[in-house]
């Protein structure tokens, strides 16, 4: 298992053609939107090995293989990020799909991800059994494209994309050489006697602190989103409530951002409708999104889509009960 790990933490020319090859399957498969051929790059890449090399040199303390891994990790990096750069540059017309931008939001949960196919992946290293699973570990554990996707947005001068992507390739790199390192230990692959007190803290303290800080980021955002989410859904259920119970007028689109005032939120609510609607109704409307999210900093804009509507005979609306009421002075 030793020398398994040792060869594949070296950096060699078939390391750097593969993983260049990798960035160039990735990137292509990203720029369409095409998740079969994103699988492919990550079965492809090579950069797992040296991270199982860090792991076991810093188990056994073999500071030789923790250099080698380290250089071979960087210059897979370098490589993946030069080639999907210069291919994403030749193809700056290109719309950006889901697949990119959906490596640049990391969470919480793709944490969880990696420190399970980390582990899953140790075990597949040193047990025969279950060394048919390391081909899931390669596409649950994802290293290639997020650097990839850092890469697409970069070149468009997207840096808060590029660095969302950034972070979940650390993400997944710290929790899987922690996962690794956790299994080989348990499974006695340590020098014993070197991992006691001082020691045990140099070898691990740093990765298990910067896994706490990533958990820690990571939580916070997770949670954000879901508060964000909450927020759309409330404000998207009350919106409509108000504005199709005359059944005229329909929501089209609801908009969320920042408001004018520090800590204060934008709704912009984009509707379809036969007249007109007037500031009282917004304020009315207004009103209803602030009961409904418990949030008294929002504001609303609402921003109104002229439309007629008819059937055979006639125009529909041109006489609709409450219309003066609840939108303009009058139906068109």
């Amino acid at each position: 298992m030793r020398a398994s790990i040792r060869e594949g933490a070296a950096l060699s020319r078939t390391y750097l053609i593969m993983n260049c090859l990798a960035a160039v399957v990735a990137t292509y498969g990203l720029l369409q939107d095409s998740a079969a051929v994103v699988i492919g790059a990550m079965i492809i890449a090579m950069l797992l090995g040296p991270i199982a090399g860090i792991a076991l040199a810093l188990v056994e303390g073999d500071s030789p293989l923790l250099v080698r891994s380290l250089v071979a990790e960087v210059a897979g990096v370098a490589v993946v990020l030069a080639t999907s750069y210069s291919i994403a540059r030749m193809h700056g017309g290109l719309p950006l799909g889901k697949e990119v931008l959906a490596r640049t939001a990391p969470n919480i949960l793709d944490l969880a991800v990696a420190l399970a196919a980390g582990a899953a992946g140790a075990l597949g290293t040193i047990s025969p059994r279950a060394y048919a699973g390391l081909v899931g570990v390669a596409i649950a554990t994802a290293l290639v494209p997020p650097l990839c996707s850092s890469a697409i947005c970069l070149s468009r001068g997207m840096t808060g994309a590029a660095a969302g992507g950034g972070l979940l390739f650390l993400t997944n790199l710290v929790a899987i050489q922690c996962a690794t390192s956790a299994v080989l230990v348990l499974h006695g692959y340590a020098v014993r006697t070197r991992l006691r007190g001082l020691a045990f803290a140099r070898r691990f303290g740093p990765s298990v602190v910067l896994l706490g800080v990533i958990a820690v980021f990571l939580g916070y955002g997770f949670q954000r989103g879901l508060e964000q989410q909450a927020f759309r859904a409330n404000a998207e259920r009350a919106l409509r409530a108000e504005v199709e119970r005359s059944g005229a007028a329909r929501l089209a689109e609801v908009r969320i951002g920042p408001g004018n005032v520090a800590g204060w939120s934008r709704v912009t609510a984009v509707v379809r409708a036969p007249w007109i609607i007037v500031p009282g109704s917004c304020a009315r409307m207004q009103s209803a999104v602030r009961q409904a999210t418990g949030r008294d900093q929002v504001e609303l804009r609402v921003r109104t889509v002229l439309t007629r509507e008819c059937d055979a005979s006639r125009f529909l609306w041109e006489d609709a009960p409450g219309a003066t009421d609840d939108f303009a002075d009058g139906p068109l």
